[in-house]
């Protein structure tokens, strides 16, 4: 691992529609209230890049994660704080990447995260990674890169149901060699507790994963957090007095009062 007390934490979960993005620009905006926190979008849909305000379609492959990680470039962070957040943008090259790295023979290819963030990861206290939709080479790099994981899950049947398939995925990565790889938190996302499909796979996530690992309060379903994305503001910028507000600060105490892995 790191030398370094940085929490590198990936959200992390193969199911499209979770929430990872939306939760790493949250979690990141008010955790860069106290700490110096860096993003990092693995994503080739670049919804994070997107979201915090930088276009996509108008970086050149050295200003993105791509040319670090398949050493075409140094790791190049965008040049000034956002919401005094740092971020390594993405587009559409790092789609490329998978097959790319995969070819490789000469290097542990899956590891390429782990040793561009070595270069910079002590001058952060936090590194919030956002994971692309799959159980892709690009998610196992992120993931072996993380110390922590932090899981949202859609109160919704399909996302629920392969909870345990990433929970059998995660396990495998620590007994490969990822063994000090530590769950941060579950998080139940979109939930409308007025519907009793909602309450009943949220009552069955908490039962699934008991004492594997802590689960957050479930953050609500609501059109503020798209409507805040589009407009390239965190929920809290947005509409400071929504209830999601409150729950973000919550997980992002809980982040803080990790042990960090040995």
């Amino acid at each position: 691992m790191y030398n370094t007390k940085t929490k590198v934490i990936a959200a992390f979960n193969q199911s499209g529609g979770a929430g990872k993005t939306t939760l790493v620009h949250n979690l990141g905006y008010h955790l860069a209230k106290k700490h110096k926190v860096l993003l990092i979008d693995m994503d080739p849909q670049a919804s994070l890049t997107t979201f915090m305000g930088v276009e996509p379609k108008n970086l050149t492959e050295n200003q993105t994660i791509y040319a670090a990680i398949t050493d075409r470039g140094e790791l190049d962070i965008w040049h000034e704080p956002i919401h005094n957040m740092h971020l390594v943008p993405s587009n559409s090259f790092l789609a490329g990447a998978e097959l790319e790295l995969g070819r490789d023979i000469t290097t542990d290819s899956r590891q390429k995260l782990k040793f561009t963030l070595e270069e910079v990861v002590d001058k952060y206290d936090y590194v919030l990674i956002d994971c692309p939709p799959s159980l892709g080479y690009l998610s196992i790099m992120s993931v072996i890169a993380a110390t922590h994981l932090i899981i949202p899950v859609q109160t919704e049947y399909k996302c629920y149901a392969a909870t345990e398939q990433l929970l059998n995925t995660i396990g495998r990565l620590k007994k490969g060699g990822h063994k000090d790889l530590q769950i941060a938190a579950f998080v139940p996302t979109q939930y409308d507790g007025r519907t009793l499909q909602h309450s009943g796979i949220l009552e069955g996530l908490k039962n699934q994963i008991e004492n594997r690992a802590h689960i957050t309060k479930a953050i609500p379903n609501s059109v503020d957090f798209p409507s805040a994305s589009q407009a390239h503001l965190p929920l809290a910028l947005w509409k400071k007095n929504h209830p999601a507000v409150n729950i973000l600060e919550e997980i992002t105490n809980h982040l803080i009062k990790l042990n960090h892995a040995n």
